[in-house]
């Protein structure tokens, strides 16, 4: 019997958990989005979608060309080069990257195709609901 309760008690608390993780902004299940427009005089366009743990470029994206692109987040309109999220890997289509530990996606409202090597912003995406 004792068994039982302990089972009973641990389900309900992971249904809880999982309706609080889902409903709650910055938890797994939720995301943002948002459409790029072109920096720097480059043409960056298509929509991305943030979510707690990864960053995806959809179908459309596309960007004109560049040296070192990455791909990382910024806020209010100022690119954090410590939530870079690694070297784009194509100039066009879907592509998904990973937020490291450390990074909190709820932080940042905005997602950024950065040129490092000459500091600049290629392209940024303001994310709404």
């Amino acid at each position: 019997m004792k068994n039982r309760r302990q089972f009973l008690a641990l389900t309900t608390g992971l249904a809880a958990t999982t309706l609080v993780a889902t409903a709650v902004p910055g938890f797994a299940g939720s995301s943002r989005s948002g459409s790029f427009s072109g920096r720097s005089n480059h043409v960056t366009t298509g929509k991305t979608e943030l979510s707690s743990n990864s960053v995806v470029l959809q179908s459309n994206f596309s960007l004109d060309g560049a040296p070192d692109p990455r791909v990382g987040l910024g806020k209010n309109g100022k690119y954090d080069p410590k939530a870079d999220l690694g070297a784009l890997k194509k100039l066009t289509g879907k592509q998904s990257y990973r937020i490291g530990n450390g990074i909190k996606a709820s932080d940042y409202n905005e997602v950024y195709i950065w040129c490092r090597k000459f500091n600049v912003p290629l392209g940024v995406a303001k994310l709404g609901n």
